[in-house]
């Protein structure tokens, strides 16, 4: 329902692509009038309960170990306002302008499918919050994925109520970051002609209690390495042409022999990237019959973390679209009669807050493009090294080798990538128990996510440094032989940024450029036409 421009909020169809046109480009958000109508049903079940007097974990009790404490009915608002500010306790990093804004959303998102049980105005609130360029000082650490990003969204929310910290965007992005002023957040909603709400039953509650950082940063992380993935088979593609690999790797017969369906895609973006290489056709005839592994396993390897990225795909717009904060609110005849509240109203607890579903995938795909860097880097490796590459490449891709070291450290950097990659943690099979041993199992999605965040930095870094060598290594093919469809594309795009190497210079900015076009998505608008064409 979202044309990037607009992302509407329903509470069913958001996608990561969504987060990312709202979290970096600054698209617009709604809120449909049928989520509406479920958000405001929901709330009229939380104050029936309330004025019924029945007990419901919340609403009228303490929290995680204090769930048995009653809390008299005078003091059922105060205690939503408590929950924020006792939980606003995080540390580390604050998150960037980009991860609060998909926080923000994510949490929109949530209350939307409508059975939090917040007023209207606490969502409409949070979506002038992104409209209005309003964005919450929020630490980055603290969460256990499980009650929720109970800190993160703690330190989001307080703004909401006047308190805690913000940035206000001036004229919508016109300074760097760290250039923009703190302000309270009173001072923050005056900015933009808002005023702070004072909550009342269940919406403390419903604000911190859900996976939305970690929701929030898997969705920029799955768009970055899904981007970051494609750069790869291009570069791979570019290197094992200008290495005079054979094509034989991608062939569909060996691929419909083993067919897992990442497997098959690479394959077929091969194919279509060398698809009328001159280059490839030259040597087609010779005696080489097969290569390394990191070229002639490029389907298998790339497709593996493929399959990866689509397991985490599924996960991830599922969550995006699901309530996970606890208690939910029903209607009496969703629900058995186990559950609190009155014959037309029902409190359930439950554990939808727990981020296992996101961290053991996360996890999976930080593994994932851990090997996607690794293979790059062996790829760079064959390109430069005397001992192991093609006579027709000089060593480090210099033409003065010796005087000149080419490439050589541009390799070093690759292998530092992969090193603080596979130095990166798991998360998700950690747990530590906290509240008084009433949550006595976590999932560590928040900090799965993040590591994944940093993981997909360190791959682009390795992709880009490929993407380098293998358009120097062009520069010492027969200037006859064309490159294929898809490989003349990405050698013209690197060009763009980085000329032939002729004598040693830095290569840091090239580099950089070169990953911000992978990170940017610039890359995999050149190429999509061709992975894309089926002819």
């Amino acid at each position: 329902m979202s044309d990037r421009d607009t992302v509407v909020c329903d509470g069913s169809s958001l996608e990561p692509e969504d987060v990312v046109a709202v979290a970096r480009d600054d698209a617009r958000v709604e809120v449909p009038e049928e989520a509406r109508t479920e958000i405001r049903n929901a709330r009229r079940r939380v104050e029936e309960i309330v004025d019924s007097g029945a007990i419901a974990y919340g609403l009228n009790t303490g929290f995680g170990e204090l769930v048995d404490e009653r809390i008299p009915p005078d003091d059922v608002d105060q205690l939503q306002t408590n929950l924020l500010r006792s939980h606003a306790s995080g540390a580390g990093r604050v998150l960037t302008r980009v991860e609060v804004r998909a926080l923000l959303l994510t949490r929109i998102n949530a209350l939307a499918v409508g059975y939090s049980g917040v007023r209207e105005h606490v969502v409409d609130l949070l979506v002038e919050l992104l409209n209005e360029g309003v964005h919450p000082i929020v630490r980055s650490r603290g969460s256990l994925g499980a009650s929720g990003d109970l800190a993160p969204l703690a330190h989001a929310s307080l703004v909401l109520i006047g308190e805690g910290q913000a940035v206000v965007d001036d004229e919508r992005r016109a300074q760097p970051e760290n250039a923009r002023a703190r302000v309270s957040g009173d001072e923050a909603l005056e900015a933009v002609g808002l005023e702070p709400v004072t909550l009342t039953a269940k919406e403390g509650l419903a604000l911190i209690n859900g996976t939305q950082l970690s929701v929030g940063l898997a969705s920029l992380f799955l768009v970055d390495a899904e981007r970051a993935l494609r750069a790869a088979d291009a570069a791979g593609s570019l290197s094992l042409e200008v290495s005079m690999g054979t094509d034989a790797i991608a062939e569909p017969a060996i691929h419909e022999a083993r067919p897992h369906d990442g497997q098959l895609e690479t394959a077929r973006n091969v194919r279509r990237l060398v698809d009328g290489s001159g280059i490839v056709a030259s040597h087609r005839d010779c005696d080489r019959i097969q290569d390394a592994y990191s070229f002639r396993c490029i389907p298998q390897v790339h497709g593996a973390v493929r399959d990866a990225l689509d397991h985490l795909r599924d996960a991830v717009e599922v969550e995006l679209n699901s309530a996970t904060d606890n208690p939910l609110l029903f209607s009496g005849d969703r629900v058995g009669d186990h559950a609190s509240g009155t014959a037309d109203a029902k409190v359930v607890s439950g554990g939808n807050f727990h981020g296992e579903p996101l961290a053991l995938r996360l996890d999976y795909a930080l593994s994932a493009v851990t090997e996607l860097a690794a293979i790059g880097e062996r790829r760079v490796d064959r390109l430069l090294n005397p001992n192991v590459q093609e006579s027709h490449l000089p060593p480090f891709l210099t033409p003065e080798s010796g005087l000149n070291s080419g490439y050589m450290i541009g390799q070093y950097t690759a292998a530092a990538m992969v090193n603080e990659l596979r130095s990166i943690g798991r998360a998700s099979i950690d747990t530590t128990p906290v509240s008084g041993n009433q949550e006595d199992h976590v999932s560590m999605s928040a900090t799965s996510a993040l590591n994944a965040t940093r993981a997909v930095d360190r791959l682009t870094t390795v992709v880009a440094v490929e993407l380098l060598c293998g358009a120097q290594a062009a520069e010492f093919v027969d200037d006859d032989l064309s490159h294929g469809r898809g490989t003349s594309l990405v050698y013209e795009a690197v060009r763009e940024l980085a000329p032939p190497l002729e004598d040693d210079r830095p290569l840091h900015d090239e580099i950089d450029d070169v990953a911000t076009m992978v990170r940017s998505g610039l890359l995999d608008e050149r190429i999509r036409p061709v992975l894309e064409d089926s002819t």
